[in-house]
């Protein structure tokens, strides 16, 4: 019953902040839940305990009370991935295959050691000591774009079909890159024997990421024919939620990369579905319903991330450290997307306006701080965790609220026309 009262009292503060968002600050939804729960934890830390006592005490049990590198990992992101992914269309994706694959891999390692020699050298001018082992550990959990804020935030901003499958694209899949990485590197941190051989990590990822992406094609492929044979709402709705949460606990089991299942099984479903005449009524209750389950966890989840500050002790120790890594983070994301399309077959397809909006536009969000609390417990964990939480919340707040500024259509619109002319003339 605890995790029934503390799913109640998220949802209930989640209404809450909304309406106060929607009536006072009118930011976009997610964003403003996240910006009033950081006020109110700001509060709570300063005053709570003599202002505020109880509620405090209740808050600080509540967030300590749950797993957020479980719950997120293990249950909401997978919701999330699923909705985001149904709704892509594949033709688009196939058009932007070569990039998305190449940012969601070469693109994060590129980072992770970015970030991970600039942390290292920049840090000490800061106050903070940390090894060099474990600014890579910070680089390759801050590396990936997280899926969820990113989704959150397109939304808000009118660009291109194109670079917004660049962008959507890109975060859906660079997890199963990130995740292998990450193990890889915080095993090495904490003394663990670790085969770095190309073959045992290579075979590492094509069983993480391979693997999921297989598992959530063969989902999609049984539960979109079963779909096929009876188009009713009511048993489409309980066929695509047995596929994430009986698709999970297989991935699980088979110790596989359960976010990039739910990724390929709804791209896969939200695909075949076209294929054949769906009933108007059956198709638009599924459509709002992932809709509303993808709005009602986005709430959460950026409620749990501005609540997630009272779980640091002593943030203010860390401001500095935190403003360090924003801009490291920063230079970071501008290598791995600028370096691979100055270097590869890419560089004609990627105008400067377009490589601008993939740097600011790459969101981090829950999936880092996630990644940041399962680090085990040491003298740098707590100094990751904070840091962490600076780039994120930097990130959700100022990226997502001016990319749309950034992401200027008609300058894209126009560099991608004269791109394509000049291919044109180099062919003739």
């Amino acid at each position: 019953m605890e995790l029934y009262y503390s799913f109640s009292a998220l949802i209930v503060l989640a209404s809450i902040f909304a309406y106060l968002n929607y009536r006072f600050l009118k930011l976009p939804s997610t964003i403003g839940i996240m910006v009033i729960a950081i006020v109110v934890s700001i509060f709570l830390v300063m005053f709570g305990e003599t202002v505020l006592p109880r509620t405090f005490g209740h808050l600080h049990n509540l967030m300590n009370g749950i797993d957020f590198t479980e719950v997120l990992m293990g249950a909401m992101l997978n919701f999330l991935l699923f909705a985001g992914g149904i709704h892509i269309n594949i033709n688009d994706l196939k058009e932007q295959f070569r990039p998305v694959v190449i940012f969601s891999t070469v693109g994060v390692v590129i980072s992770t050691f970015v970030v991970g020699f600039g942390m290292f050298y920049l840090l000490p001018y800061v106050g903070v000591k940390l090894p060099f082992i474990y600014c890579l550990v910070f680089g390759a959990l801050i590396s990936p774009t997280d899926p969820v804020a990113v989704l959150s935030v397109l939304k808000q901003a009118n660009v291109s079909k194109s670079l917004e499958t660049k962008v959507a694209g890109e975060s859906l899949f660079n997890d199963g890159m990130a995740v292998v990485v990450f193990t890889v590197i915080l095993q090495l941190a904490v003394g663990k024997e670790v085969d770095l051989s190309v073959e045992t990590i290579g075979l590492l990822l094509l069983k993480e990421a391979g693997g999921g992406l297989l598992l959530g094609v063969l989902l999609g492929w049984v539960t979109s024919r079963l779909m096929r044979e009876v188009d009713d709402y009511i048993i489409s709705v309980l066929v695509t939620l047995s596929v994430v949460m009986g698709g999970y606990l297989i991935a699980r089991q088979m110790h596989i990369s359960g976010p990039l299942t739910m990724v390929a099984a709804g791209l896969f479903m939200g695909n075949f579905n076209r294929s054949f005449k769906m009933k108007s009524v059956t198709q638009d209750y599924l459509i709002k319903f992932w809709e509303l389950i993808d709005e009602i966890l986005n709430a959460v989840l950026f409620l749990f991330i501005g609540f997630e500050l009272l779980m640091i002790k002593d943030l203010r120790h860390f401001m500095i450290p935190g403003l360090a890594a924003i801009v490291v983070v920063l230079f970071a994301r501008f290598i791995s997307i600028w370096g691979p399309t100055k270097f590869t077959s890419l560089r004609k397809s990627f105008s400067p306006q377009t490589v601008k909006v993939l740097v600011w536009g790459g969101i981090r969000g829950g999936v880092s701080i996630a990644l940041a609390m399962s680090i085990p417990k040491s003298e740098y964990s707590e100094i990751i965790l904070s840091i962490t939480y600076c780039v994120v919340v930097f990130s959700i707040i100022v990226q997502g609220l001016t990319i749309a500024k950034v992401a200027n259509p008609n300058k894209i619109a126009k560099e991608e026309e004269e791109q394509e002319n000049i291919a044109l003339e180099e062919k003739a």
